[in-house]
């Protein structure tokens, strides 16, 4: 996604030329939908928080400085959004517990997922993810599928960059023994 051509649109708004915002508004809407999808599992409210995020990043357009992607601000509007509105909700965000899987079962598992088919590993791996707390879903989700950098989830999330990996880490293994449980009988079918 080109910044320049961003910060063009970005600046023609500011300029008074509404219809401007239209282009990054179809430019980003799937990316911000899908963040707020992730984080509040409801399609309609996922539209809400879609249509919500646009509009205060049209109001607040004149605080954006461009030191960060426009997507990465975005994100942050979406990410802050989402948060609220789940705590509105009154839903607890889990901790995570670190799962012990040996060095053995780990290696089965591998050799067992990197047989499978890719659009099984795609399932699994989707099964996986919506069984993690919705916070450590959406760092999974801007890492690894919109390859976001840790800085620019630092940006979204106001979580330190320290903090991003340890999470991101734990979750990986979270999703390790997720992925464990579910393949069991495949994983011993095998050997």
């Amino acid at each position: 996604m080109n910044k320049n051509e961003d910060l063009y649109y970005i600046d023609s708004v500011r300029k008074g030329n509404v219809q401007a915002f239209s282009y990054l508004v179809e430019k980003y809407q799937k990316l911000v939908y899908t963040l707020a999808l992730k984080l509040l599992k409801k399609p309609e409210e996922a539209e809400e928080m879609a249509q919500d995020t646009f509009i205060k990043a049209y109001q607040k357009l004149h605080t954006y400085e461009g030191k960060s992607k426009f997507s990465t601000w975005l994100y942050s509007i979406t990410y802050n959004g989402c948060i609220s509105e789940l705590r509105k909700q009154r839903i607890d965000f889990k901790s995570l517990d670190d799962q012990r899987i040996s060095d053995q079962d780990e290696q089965r598992m591998h050799d067992y997922y990197s047989e499978a088919r890719k659009e099984d590993q795609e399932k699994y791996l989707n099964l996986a993810l919506e069984k993690l707390p919705e916070d450590d879903q959406v760092l999974v989700t801007l890492y690894y599928y919109e390859g976001q950098s840790m800085d620019e989830i630092s940006e979204i999330t106001g979580l330190t960059v320290s903090n991003i990996k340890i999470k991101i880490h734990r979750a990986r293994k979270k999703m390790y023994g997720l992925l464990h449980e579910m393949l069991h009988e495949e994983i011993y079918t095998l050997l």
